[in-house]
């Protein structure tokens, strides 16, 4: 595997703080979500960083690259033109599914956030399968995030470096790992960060992330609205002992901080790279995977091309019916989450309830966000999120947050909510402006209310 070009220490451009961050001292590069972007009318705040010589590599968040399906042609050539758009290295994106699969029974469902894929063999040749396919639509290469999770998936059958290092012997694709997710893995799910830097390809990281969160309740979140923790710092210091990582990124998406607390951040990150890290942290000589690990003659699996006798229909029947294994256990987990269906056997029914209420606030926050205009109309923000949260437990997103604003809108006018004429005449004006419609009758408000309380 080729060296990963040097990229030094950046951080995630956001709107909110571009400012901020063109006035940060040496920075060497930043990293902008993908989807948030338009190739052809770029940020003018991430124009002058171009020109000014600092990288600008497109972050992908909604590939759903770990999902059962295949990966979505249109999404791959989007992430692609943004890497050549900024002239990036490049591209990344997550080992992480966020919808269920077209294989999967009833309508597509939107998670709005990144969940675990199943260390299991299955799961893996889907992913291997899928990365592939990504790796011959892109023009640059790719490489791929561990994620945070707050709930394990019963039975699986590998370990977080076993999935990440077979991953890579697989594909080639290159790691990006986040320190502060390995620590949010520490405390939800009892994983060991160090066993995890021990046990992967360090050969293969092409960049590191790094960001603050928050626990409540025993529970880590991962928020990126905090500043980075000691405890982070202490693993960015574990997988600087080990290796000089190519670049290190602050992510930061909420509760924007000023340039100066920003400038703070990155010089406590550069201190840990040039060996001031935090007390506690133990020098480590340079990982070399055992003998065991290193790339080699392999047995074949489903779907992967070469060295195997079994003929390619046959490879392809078997990556079919694991895709539909796959895609069946996360629509369960998915729907559980976001639709209110029992728990899937084996999952920590507790866990379960913690995230999807997570999911739901951020679905809340997200809308509140596009439609400001909303808790306005109801009343406040206590009234609005009363009100979504209450929408929202039986009625799953399918077509991304406007359209979760509109159908919100909707869920309440059907039901003659809000109670409060002026703000209901408020809501059904701001509703017909985006929907460029009337508002349903009153006998179709009936109709559909009591079809809401049969189901």
């Amino acid at each position: 595997m080729k060296p990963m070009a040097h990229l030094g220490v950046g951080i995630g451009w956001r709107p909110e703080i571009a400012g901020a961050v063109e006035g940060l001292p040496g920075l060497d590069w930043v990293e902008v979500v993908a989807e948030n972007i338009c190739p052809g009318h770029l940020p003018e705040s991430l124009l002058r960083l171009l020109e000014r010589g600092v990288r600008v590599v497109p972050h992908g968040v909604s590939l759903g690259i770990g999902g059962a399906d295949r990966p979505d042609p249109a999404g791959l050539a989007a992430l692609g033109e943004r890497a050549v758009a900024l002239g990036a290295p490049l591209v990344t994106e997550h080992i992480a599914f966020v919808r269920t699969s077209s294989v999967a029974p009833g309508p597509v469902l939107e998670a709005g956030h990144l969940l675990p894929v199943p260390r299991t063999r299955d799961a893996l040749d889907v992913l291997c399968a899928n990365v592939r396919i990504a790796q011959d639509a892109l023009p640059v290469p790719l490489a791929l995030e561990n994620i945070a999770a707050l709930v394990s998936w019963p039975g699986e059958e590998l370990t977080e470096a076993q999935f990440l290092t077979e991953l890579v012997e697989r594909t080639g694709v290159r790691l990006l790992i986040d320190v502060a997710n390995l620590h949010t893995n520490r405390v939800n799910r009892g994983e060991d960060p160090v066993a995890v830097l021990d046990g992967i390809p360090l050969e293969a990281l092409a960049y590191v992330h790094v960001a603050g969160g928050v626990e409540r309740g025993g529970v880590w979140h991962d928020t990126h609205a905090h500043p980075v923790p000691e405890a982070v710092l202490e693993v960015l210091a574990e997988l600087r002992a080990r290796v000089d990582p190519p670049g290190v990124l602050l992510e930061r998406d909420d509760e924007f901080p000023g340039g100066a607390e920003l400038a703070g951040e990155l010089a406590a990150i550069r201190g840990v790279l040039g060996g001031r890290g935090p007390a506690g942290a133990v020098p480590r000589p340079p990982f070399r995977r055992s003998p065991g690990l290193l790339p080699g003659p392999r047995a074949s699996h489903a779907g992967e091309a070469g060295g195997g006798s079994a003929p390619a229909d046959a490879e392809d029947s078997a990556l079919d019916a694991a895709r539909t294994r796959v895609g069946i256990g996360q629509a369960a987990l998915l729907s559980a989450l976001v639709a209110g269906t029992p728990v899937p056997e084996g999952f920590d029914r507790q866990r379960v309830r913690v995230q999807a209420r997570s999911l739901a606030a951020k679905r809340a926050g997200i809308v509140a966000g596009l439609a400001p205009e909303l808790p306005r109309i109801l009343g406040g923000e206590d009234a609005y999120r009363e009100a979504f949260l209450g929408y929202a437990r039986h009625r799953p997103m399918t077509g991304g947050y406007r359209r979760d604003a509109m159908d919100f809108a909707e869920h309440l006018l059907v039901r003659d909510l809000p109670a409060d004429p002026a703000a209901r005449r408020r809501l059904t004006l701001w509703w017909r402006d985006r929907a460029g419609q009337r508002p349903p009758r009153r006998a179709v408000r009936w109709a559909r209310a009591l079809v809401g309380r049969a189901a």
